[in-house]
């Protein structure tokens, strides 16, 4: 960094300004209306949250605090389907008809499948059960 010597001193025994005061009370208040939001209150929220208690202050300057008190709002990820039900392909028939209760083993396998989020991105989970002895088989 190009700072003297000299004004880097003088920088550290340098008073605070009434901005820098004004800057630490208002983080205060926003981290005290953060936490009463649940971490889910952006700049738009706590803008009329101060508004409420009387302070006008600009969302530019809401971020800029929120950033340097290290605060960052929870967002909602959009709901994906996944399972398109409505179409005209063929659909293998209903042979359980919801009868879970069997009284053989390896007579009736039921499948499931999940997906599974990793670094790598989505993987797929499938899985055969013997319903019977309710044991993984593949």
């Amino acid at each position: 960094m190009k700072v003297s010597r000299s004004r880097y001193y003088h920088w550290l025994i340098a008073p605070k300004t009434k901005r820098e005061e004004e800057n630490e009370q208002l983080i205060e208040k926003l981290n005290i209306l953060f936490k009463k939001g649940r971490g889910s209150y952006g700049t738009r929220r706590l803008k009329n949250r101060f508004a409420e208690q009387g302070i006008i202050i600009s969302r530019r300057r809401i971020g800029r605090l929120m950033v340097h008190a290290g605060l960052w709002c929870k967002t909602k990820k959009k709901f994906k389907v996944t399972t398109d039900s409505k179409h005209n392909k063929p659909i293998a028939p209903n042979l359980l008809e919801r009868k879970f209760t069997v009284s053989q083993a390896d007579r009736y396998y039921v499948g499931d499948i999940t997906y599974i989020h990793t670094q790598e991105g989505w993987l797929y989970l499938a899985v055969v059960i013997d319903l019977f002895s309710r044991k993984i088989v593949g």
